[in-house]
């Protein structure tokens, strides 16, 4: 790139007062003019020490500042927040989770923006963190690269791998009296043997898929575990070549197009991602003005076989899933239906990157000839209970449950379920509606992960459907479909629904249905009166005011 396009020229420009005052500035921290007439390189990094996926990131931050400064950069580290969908489960915190995105993306602008960096590299890896860097990036539209900071190395307990997911499974066996106290305690210490993402291929460890998937990272950084050299020499590469980025004024607009973006949902659905990313992916698209709707995601899973069985899936982990070669293995198994000719962040096409890659699909990869499911992970159902739509993971839902009839037990909140379920009130049969949850109505769309759980624990995920405008964990299983467009709190029929009334899920025929004459749902809606908002200062009151609908990516309508 030519010296008069960077960017930060204008630290070095205009009037000597003010050209000197940034320069005073800037020495005041001990940089030398040398260093910051080079490209300043912004590094996004979202460590903290609360946030296991985030723990040990400051380390790999240290090795892409390393990379930069090798390629003739200079880089400024600076954190945004993050937090941890598993700490704030069961609480009000996990209100805050899904309007975390959004600010990770403000503020990851604001810094950039206002320090006008050359270059960025975003340092991030669970569930929200990964989609919020990629909006800011997307938005920004600098010479960019992401560095997920790779997946959680699985427990063991009794002699096989264990997942943070079995802990809410496991108490509501031990409520049942299937396991003993004693043994519930020890699953506890036992299923999360370093930091990282959690190692299931759920929200965290998707949003690293797509990140790659998109182009925006390494091949193979998303499946690279976190503590090793490999995660170390990633970052040191990642921080070399965005200054090659740089160089050649590559940018996000030029690598995340729409054909990159199917890719993205073609990976999802072979791999069986979470049902999150059908909120993130069409989010991120907004920032480069490429329209991805529910339709597009529909489409792609019917024509894409889901190939990889990692955990909920199957029992397989992260860990199985990096050493039959990660993504580029996947990729490589359904290179005929990928757009090759897309740009990645390696300067090369997808064709090249795909170049000398071996797949032997055996155990948690298998051939297009005998997939795990014929279709991707992901459906999106329609029907008068969900006009604008609403998402399952159909890989993680039972053959039994694929087509469920049966009276709806409805509930205002997941607290309000959650409590009817302890106290048995809940029958085989059953289909709970959970509303008011959704982006405007929780506000915040929560994960109804308790729930789900906890009917897993008790035996009943086999025999109980769960329709709500909430959301779910990546790692749920069930007969659980969530999303539904538009919420309860916008005058959507999941408003009025009513305990008995007969709710129709049709998975393979991508139905949702309450069975009721036209006339009586729109009887009902004209009776029905928005609630209050729940939240009535900070940032929830905004989010409730300003979310859009989850099949639009709940984004805030600025």
């Amino acid at each position: 790139m030519r010296e008069d396009m960077l960017r930060s020229r204008s630290i070095l420009e205009g009037r000597d007062d003010i050209r000197g005052l940034r320069l005073g500035l800037m020495e005041a921290m001990g940089f030398t003019r040398e260093e910051f007439s080079r490209p300043l390189i912004g590094i996004a990094n979202c460590w903290n020490e609360i946030l296991p996926g985030s723990f040990h990131l400051r380390e790999i931050a240290c090795r892409v500042k390393d990379g930069v400064r090798v390629a003739g950069g200079t880089p400024f580290e600076f954190n945004t927040i993050a937090v941890c969908d598993g700490i704030a489960q069961g609480h009000v915190g996990m209100k805050y989770v899904l309007p975390s995105r959004d600010i990770i993306a403000l503020s990851v602008e604001i810094m950039v923006e206002a320090h006008q960096f050359d270059g960025l590299v975003a340092i991030c890896t669970c569930d929200k963190i990964v989609p919020g860097m990629l909006m800011a990036i997307a938005r920004l539209n600098i010479p960019s690269i992401v560095v997920t900071g790779g997946y959680m190395i699985p427990g063991v307990f009794k002699g096989a791998p264990r997942l943070i997911s079995e802990v809410t499974a496991a108490y509501g066996a031990y409520k049942a009296g299937k396991i003993s106290r004693e043994d519930f305690e020890l699953l506890i210490d036992s299923c999360c043997a370093s930091p990282g993402a959690c190692a299931g291929m759920w929200t965290a460890n998707t949003m690293c898929v797509i990140a790659e998937a998109l182009g925006m990272s390494l091949p193979g950084n998303s499946t690279t575990p976190a503590v090793g050299s490999r995660i170390l020499k990633t970052a040191f590469n990642a921080g070399r070549i965005v200054m090659e980025l740089l160089n050649r004024s590559i940018k996000p607009s030029d690598i995340m197009t729409y054909e990159a973006f199917e890719n993205a949902i073609r990976i999802l659905m072979a791999t069986g991602g979470s049902t999150n990313a059908c909120l993130h992916i069409p989010a991120i698209a907004s920032e480069l003005n490429v329209k991805i709707d529910l339709e597009l995601f529909d489409k792609i899973s019917r024509e894409t076989p889901c190939i990889c069985g990692v955990n909920p899936i199957s029992s397989f982990t992260m860990k199985d899933l990096d050493e039959a070669g990660g993504i580029p293995a996947v990729m490589k198994i359904i290179e005929d239906k990928l757009n090759l000719n897309v740009l990645t962040v390696t300067t090369k096409t997808l064709r090249e990157n795909l170049e000398g890659v071996t797949a032997s699909p055996t155990g948690v990869i298998r051939p297009l000839s005998n997939p795990f499911f014929n279709e991707g992970g992901i459906a999106i159902l329609k029907g008068n209970l969900a006009p604008k739509g609403a998402v399952v993971k159909q890989s993680a839902v039972s053959s039994g449950m694929l087509r469920v009839v049966g009276p709806a037990r409805v509930f205002n909140s997941e607290e309000d379920a959650v409590k009817a379920l302890l106290n048995g009130e809940i029958k085989p049969g059953d289909i709970m509606v959970i509303r008011y949850e959704g982006p405007k109505g929780g506000p915040g769309m929560r994960e109804m992960y308790d729930i789900l759980q906890i009917l897993l624990g008790m035996g009943l995920s086999e025999s109980v459907a769960l329709v709500t405008d909430g959301r779910f964990s990546g790692s749920n299983r069930g007969g659980a479909i969530g999303h539904v467009s538009p919420e309860a709190a916008e005058g959507g029929p999941i408003a009025v629904v009513q305990d008995g009334d007969i709710v129709e899920i049709d998975i393979p025929g991508r139905r949702l249905d309450v069975k009721l004459p036209d006339e009586e749902i729109r009887s009902r809606l004209e009776k029905w009166k928005p609630p209050e908002l729940k939240a009535r200062r900070g940032i929830l009151t905004l989010y409730s005011k300003i979310a859009e609908s989850a099949d639009k990516g709940a984004v805030l309508r600025l």
